[in-house]
């Protein structure tokens, strides 16, 4: 079974469970009576909240007839996924559909991502996450701050792990022109990006929409998405939208879909990655004084 998270061994299973259940028309009310629970508790399962003791997947596979094979790999998902979500430490700060994404964020193979305004998350300094995260957190509780930094900075290993997170980037030209911080803190974040794109040539690639685009972009000046794939080839691309006021999985195949289209539209106005680094180097010595 390919390296993953629990979060992901979690949805795998699930996915599969629910997936031979509808090949075999087994309704969810045999599922929770075969299982001894409540039909809540069975949908509950099926949307991540909880993992199947070993005891009753044992039961559902018998009662989906899972081959031998089938059943080994499984249990061995059902394994990985009752182990601690990395950033469970952090589960006061974020909500249950944070949660989520970063344990699934944990568990992808590869990213692609779409900014306009700002630097993305797991390609920003300390420095400059410190700035953002003083601006947002309402609570004024400095120890909130950096928790929010710590867990940032945590995603951020992803990039350099034995096993690395293969990250595609684009961001518009504003996220290099606002100075998050002051010249200081915005040139040292601009420098930081071009450092890890000479750092991992292979499995990192920024491309930046110039302004010279104009009215393409400009419907998406709010938008941030992310669209994350996986090794395992059942598991499907899933998405994550966010806004100022909120965030979300997109799972629903159209508009996964949807955001598949749109990442490839911006991609295709943006610079190359040569040339966006370029650009990149050039605002960069711009920041001074």
């Amino acid at each position: 079974m390919a390296e993953t998270s629990p979060a992901v061994a979690n949805w795998e299973l699930m996915l599969r469970l629910r997936s031979r259940a509808d090949e075999r028309g087994v309704k969810t009310g045999a599922i929770a009576k075969a299982l001894d629970v409540s039909q809540q508790y069975w949908s509950a399962l099926t949307r991540s909240r909880g993992t199947l003791s070993e005891d009753k997947l044992k039961i559902l596979m018998n009662l989906l007839e899972f081959e031998p094979d089938e059943q080994a790999e499984l249990l061995e998902l059902r394994d990985v996924a009752k182990g601690r979500n990395p950033y469970a430490e952090y589960s006061a700060l974020f909500n249950d559909q944070l949660m989520r994404y970063y344990g699934l964020e944990a568990g992808a193979q590869s990213i692609r991502s779409f900014e306009s305004g700002v630097i993305p998350g797991l390609l920003q300094t300390e420095d400059y996450i410190r700035v953002l995260m003083k601006a947002s957190v309402t609570t004024g509780r400095p120890t909130e701050v950096e928790q929010r930094v710590s867990a940032r900075l945590r995603r951020q290993r992803r990039l350099d792990s034995s096993d690395p997170l293969e990250l595609s980037v684009v961001m518009g030209q504003a996220a290099l022109m606002y100075q998050v911080g002051g010249k200081d803190v915005q040139r040292e974040q601009l420098r930081h990006v071009i450092a890890l794109a000479e750092r991992h040539p292979d499995t990192l690639d920024i491309r930046v929409i110039p302004y010279e685009a104009g009215g393409a972009i400009a419907s998406l000046n709010s938008a941030t998405f992310h669209l994350l794939d996986f090794k395992s080839a059942r598991l499907p691309t899933v998405g994550w939208v966010e806004s100022a006021a909120f965030g979300e999985i997109a799972d629903d195949p159209k508009r996964v879909t949807a955001l598949d289209y749109l990442y490839n539209q911006v991609q295709a106005i943006a610079l190359d990655r040569k040339r966006s680094l370029e650009l990149i180097d050039r605002v960069a010595s711009q920041q001074i004084g």
